[in-house]
């Protein structure tokens, strides 16, 4: 069994560190120790970027010293020294100490910079055996023909077969829409998959930009204006603005890069003022050349307009946009859409299971946070999903669809005035995508008359007006939930800006709970280091009754079952067993007794304490026959106060991610943010939500007559 896994190739730029990243994505959700490894590093571990990118990302404890074999020039020193075998064994010595500590480890190898190209896949190879590593070449197709690609990959494999290698797949990447189909029938032809699979990763230019921080570094620049979101934007082309202003705003290419003297205040106007425009384009940011700084006034003046990044160099303008052509695009620790586009591409295009089997991981029986993340995103995007997102000018939100849809989750639908919507895009370093994203305005839509119809209808016996109605469906909390009911979108997500009862009020006045449901309730997915729990209800039922109790919790344990947690409910209080007495614990112990004989297939203890709960060497002690106690998965409080001061005390102090409220026992999903929420918890609740609206049936009445409002070309 192959206790890791070495990433090979023969040439610079095919991409290597993107795959290496979609392994450790992979490696992550299987073993429980993983570890990430450079043979060869360019001037230090600490400076590395894949390390650097691996340890932020995936929180490891080594340091980079113990991930990294030798630095560039030792390499280059002892291969002058004829110690070419010497320089392997000091770096197998780095490695086998990193490696008794990990069940898996992932080794990125060389990058075909400054060692002698002619020795460096013979190098490769020959680490590769002496490490004991499993192997798996990245080849670039993008500047080959078929014929070319072809050959590399057989004269590449060949040799690292003769070496003594063992392939277990190749990934052929940057394969062009053009050559995709012919490459693939080649390669087969071939023979090239006979022993082992080959995966094809398609070019997505997105990963050969360089981010405004990238260019800022590259070019030793000042940040004059801007923030860290903004840095992170991609750049597709270089600009230089000569030109007097009239013709130079025929020329603003989206996501450019504008350079131009720093006296040139008209340029770094009209850049602003483009961003302004619904339709773009607006540039990705500026670069001020010569050293000199535009007047305070119109600094002010783009920097409260548009927010768009400013950078300052006394170098002069050709110099400038010389040295900015030279940059090179990295998949690095900043760079959020990289990483997220690279990890969707690799889980899309790469049959993760089956490479799994490949390396012999092991079959994950519990739910790791990982693994439940990665399940999340795939279980969505298996079927074509809408989600509405009322709050369309937040910017996290903006920045969660830009996630969502380089991983192709859902589709989504925004709410509000297109022109805000695409300005806040641009001040939220967004380039909103053509395709899967919709936005409707709930005061112009054609929708509007007709839900505020529906809504009076519905309402009218409780002294809703039409007049009211109609108000009401200007509200984007009620036009979003009215887009759900009518089955014009499979969910709602919301509370980012708005209160929980803003958020839900609509769901329980017309989606209703499902039949058999007697209350909605709300449980949060507590992603902790090695497992997943359900804790339930820590938003929504203040004081819950026995009844209310049985309700949260078989809702709960349905929750856990849907997304792949065994449902194992405890029922808390502050004792286990008949230790206690009073009237909380009595309501507690009365609810457990009703829900074993609602659901006797439930496995079910109360009333616990948490920590016999949850520990085993606890539950020994107080109660040692329980099939639930030390082995909780979905943990059911005894009141709200309890519950959500339980779930933030974990959220802060252990470090967990909470994603929630997810509200269960609706008749279609509708689920609420915490107003302090991450892009991260965005992205997993509509994920979740997804999840959910996969089990509801659209009404056969549902119709899509949404006007749709083109997003316009990308700022």
């Amino acid at each position: 069994m192959p206790k890791s896994l070495y990433l090979a190739t023969n040439a610079n730029a095919t991409g290597k560190r993107m795959v290496a990243l979609g392994v450790m994505e992979l490696a992550m959700r299987r073993f429980d120790r993983v570890a990430f490894f450079r043979p060869i590093v360019r001037h230090s571990p600490e400076d590395d970027q894949s390390i650097r990118l691996m340890r932020a990302r995936y929180r490891m404890e080594t340091t980079p010293a113990q991930m990294a074999g030798v630095t560039r020039r030792e390499a280059r020193q002892m291969l002058a020294a004829d110690q070419y075998d010497g320089l392997i064994q000091r770096i197998q010595a780095v490695f086998k100490t990193l490696e008794e500590n990990a069940d898996f480890v992932v080794v990125e190898g060389t990058s075909f910079q400054g060692l002698v190209p002619e020795i460096e896949f013979e190098l490769n190879a020959d680490i590769a055996i002496n490490l004991g590593c499993a192997l798996m070449p990245v080849y670039a197709a993008s500047h080959d023909t078929v014929e070319d690609c072809v050959q590399s990959i057989r004269i590449g494999n060949d040799s690292l077969t003769d070496h003594g290698g063992q392939i277990v797949a190749t990934v052929v990447n940057q394969v062009t829409e053009k050559m995709d189909t012919g490459l693939r029938q080649a390669c087969h032809d071939a023979g090239l998959d006979a022993q082992a699979p080959i995966y094809f990763l398609p070019e997505v230019a997105l990963l050969r930009h360089p981010t405004v921080r990238e260019i800022q570094n590259g070019i030793g620049a000042t940040l004059l204006s801007g923030d860290e979101v903004t840095l992170d934007r991609e750049i597709s082309r270089l600009k230089v603005a000569a030109m007097q202003l009239p013709s130079f705003a025929e020329r603003i290419f989206p996501s450019s890069l504008v350079i131009t003297p720093g006296d040139r205040s008209d340029i770094l106007a009209g850049c602003a003022l483009s961003c302004l425009r619904p339709e773009g384009p607006a540039p990705a940011g500026v670069v001020l050349t010569g050293g000199i700084l535009p007047p305070d006034s119109i600094r002010d003046m783009v920097r409260h307009a548009c927010g768009l990044p400013i950078l300052m160099t006394t170098d002069d303008t050709f110099t400038a946009a010389r040295k900015a052509s030279q940059v090179r695009a990295e998949i690095g620790e900043h760079a959020p859409r990289k990483i997220e586009s690279a990890i969707g591409l690799f889980e899309q295009n790469i049959d993760n299971d089956d490479l799994a089997g490949r390396l012999q991981a092991p079959v994950a029986f519990k739910v790791t946070p990982l693994l439940f993340e990665y399940s999340l995103i795939q279980r969505a995007r298996a079927v074509d999903t809408r989600i509405v997102l009322p709050e369309g000018t937040e910017p996290r939100i903006l920045q969660a669809v830009d996630v969502l849809r380089r991983r192709k989750v859902a589709d989504l639908i925004l709410l509000g005035d297109p022109a805000e919507i695409q300005a806040a895009a641009v001040a939220a370093g967004v380039a909103l995508p053509d395709e899967g994203v919709e936005i409707i305005n709930p005061f112009d839509s054609p929708l509007h008359e007709q839900f505020s119809q529906e809504y009076y209808e519905m309402r009218r016996d409780r002294g809703v007006t039409l007049d009211v109605a109609r108000d009401r469906m200007h509200e984007v909390s009620y036009f979003g939930t009215m887009l759900v009911h009518r089955g014009l979108a499979g969910g709602m997500v919301s509370g980012s800006r708005h209160t929980t009862a803003n958020t839900i009020r609509p769901a329980f006045e017309f989606v209703k709970t499902r039949p058999g449901v007697g209350v909605v309730s709300s449980v949060f997915l507590m992603c902790l280091r090695h497992s997943v729990l359900v804790y339930g209800d820590c938003a929504v039922i203040p004081n819950p009754s026995a009844d209310e109790l049985v309700e949260i919790a078989s809702s709960s344990a349905d929750t856990a079952a849907q997304f792949g947690i065994e449902p194992r409910v405890a029922m808390l209080s502050y004792s286990t067993g008949e230790s206690g007495k009073g009237a909380d614990v009595d309501r507690v112990r009365q609810a457990t007794e009703m829900l074993r004989r609602r659901r006797p297939e439930l496995p079910v203890e109360g009333p616990l304490q948490y920590d016999a709960a949850i520990d085993p060497r606890v539950a020994a002690q107080k109660m040692p026959d329980s099939q639930v106690a030390g082995r909780a998965t979905v943990f059911v409080f005894p009141d709200l106060n309890t519950g959500n001061n339980t779930y933030k005390a974990v959220q802060r102090s252990a470090g967990a991610v909470a994603i929630g409220p997810v509200l269960q026992g609706l008749n279609k999903p509708v689920n609420d943010l915490s107003r302090g929420c991450t892009v991260a918890d965005i992205v997993n609740t509509v994920a979740i939500t997804a999840v959910q609206a996969q089990s509801v049936s659209v009404p056969e009445n549902a119709t899509s007559s949404t006007t749709t409002i083109p997003t316009g070309t990308s700022p």
